[in-house]
């Protein structure tokens, strides 16, 4: 399991960021708060509080966490 911290702090960045996720197969969680949502949404991130920090957290599986973690790098995770 791969948890991160990442910064969603435009509109455009949250779009980047669903464009990126759902470029990966498996299911990838977006928290803030008490709320979770599908990170690949992008209604379901705009219905997060962007101004806070939000909690990544997915399993991918054996082979693509190494580049899972270079695209959360570029947002912060």
């Amino acid at each position: 399991m791969v948890t991160k911290t990442i910064h969603l702090s435009s509109v455009e960045r949250a779009k980047e960021f669903s464009s990126a996720m759902g470029e990966f197969k498996f299911p990838v969680d977006l928290s803030c708060g008490r709320y979770t949502v599908n990170g690949k949404s992008i209604m379901g991130i705009f219905s997060l509080d962007l101004s806070q920090p939000i909690t990544v957290a997915a399993n991918p599986p054996e082979g693509e966490e190494e580049r899972f973690l270079q695209v959360l790098a570029e947002f912060g995770g």
